[in-house]
């Protein structure tokens, strides 16, 4: 059997997390969570991060952050997970859904100008896949009509939009370290980013329950106690411990993933050039982490067929996600802006392929030879 995933493991694990245990503070903020969030202050253009228990509650901490209300709107595109989203309906927002581009799965930058009302908040670029939304197009556009841009970057790790980090362009990003995501934690986690000085202060106050915590730690306050709203946004020592993990292998998990995705593609190809499948594209200001390879099928029927198939010789393959507009939340909770031309139609045809760092070149040949054995 070979699976879609398996959490990236390095070796180290187990000893940061037997450290973590010794030190008998599991609570959060230890020295293992610092550690993480001084590992991607030092490796990020970004003003501070902060670790949070999944990148669902960094988005939730955004939101709070930019002061969402109800009434509110936030433009998204339809083809993301649910958390893109949730966050935002959790404080009263609508949620406007935009059309995605069909080379690269992301919001189509260029629909999202027709969506803006007075009731606009916030522009949520998804970098699907680990490749970049057109953030300069975005940025412009939140410049032009006074808007913030949190970017959903959590499969965004290590990848790039003309040389910029993702999730450092906006004035907030979040990463996620979910075990199918190219850096762990040991299950969940995530990362907020914060791009913008002045929401430094008040993230640490709203991620520590509402309290000035972190400045009592600091001698900032000779006491600490509540001064806003806030919730429990701290991950365990034992997450951030795993984490730190893998941080000591960054570079070599990627150039693994990335040697499997230019296996997958360059051996693929000929598929591609017969009018068979599509591969991913990558535009040339992107530099891409290898989070994912898909294929694109003829339609839902054929993907359908060649999962079995690719199941058949002991090989999972998934398609992803059922766009949000057409769910019975998104419905609820939001609108469409324009027309739907691409987000079902493309959601249909997409295949994920497994790729995962401990994955053997024996699977990855597996992989191909099925494929190909099924066209």
């Amino acid at each position: 059997m070979i699976p879609f995933n398996k959490p990236p493991i390095t070796g180290k694990e187990l000893g940061y997390i037997e450290q973590a245990m010794e030190s008998q503070k599991l609570c959060g903020d230890g020295n293992f969570g610092l550690e993480c969030q001084k590992w991607f202050e030092e490796n990020l253009p970004a003003r501070k991060t902060l670790f949070t228990p999944s990148c669902t509650h960094a988005l939730e901490l955004a939101a709070l952050l930019v002061d969402i209300k109800e009434g509110d709107e936030v433009i998204v595109p339809s083809y993301t997970f649910v958390s893109s989203a949730n966050p935002f309906v959790l404080r009263g927002a609508k949620i406007v859904f935009v059309d995605i581009r069909p080379d690269t799965m992301n919001i189509d930058e260029g629909l999202i100008e027709a969506a803006i009302t007075d009731k606009t908040k916030v522009i949520v670029p998804v970098h699907y896949a680990g490749v970049a939304c057109e953030m300069d197009t975005i940025m412009e556009l939140a410049k032009k009509y006074n808007l913030f841009v949190i970017e959903d970057a959590a499969q965004g790790v290590n990848s790039y939009y003309k040389e910029k980090p993702l999730g450092t362009i906006g004035h907030l990003g979040a990463f996620s370290f979910h075990e199918t995501k190219n850096y762990s934690s040991g299950g969940e986690g995530g990362l907020l980013v914060i791009n913008d000085e002045r929401f430094i202060e008040r993230a640490e106050v709203i991620r520590e329950k509402g309290t000035n915590r972190s400045q009592f730690f600091r001698g900032m306050v000779d006491k600490y106690s509540w001064v806003d709203f806030g919730s429990s946004y701290l991950p365990s020592e034992i997450q951030a411990a795993y984490l730190r993990a893998q941080l000591d292998y960054f570079d070599a998990i990627n150039e693994k993933r990335l040697s499997i995705w230019r296996k997958y593609y360059s051996s693929l190809r000929d598929l591609q050039d017969l009018g068979l499948i599509e591969l991913p594209h990558i535009p040339n200001d992107c530099t891409h982490n290898a989070h994912m390879f898909y294929i694109k099928v003829k339609n839902i029927e054929e993907r359908q067929s060649l999962i079995e198939h690719m199941k058949g010789k002991g090989i999972i393959s998934v398609f992803h996600y059922i766009p949000l507009h057409s769910s019975i939340a998104g419905k609820n909770f939001s609108t469409f802006s324009g027309e739907d031309l691409y987000t079902t139609r493309e959601s249909e045809r997409l295949l994920r392929l497994p790729i995962f760092y401990n994955m053997l070149d024996e699977e990855v040949d597996a992989v191909i030879s099925t494929i190909k054995i099924f066209y």
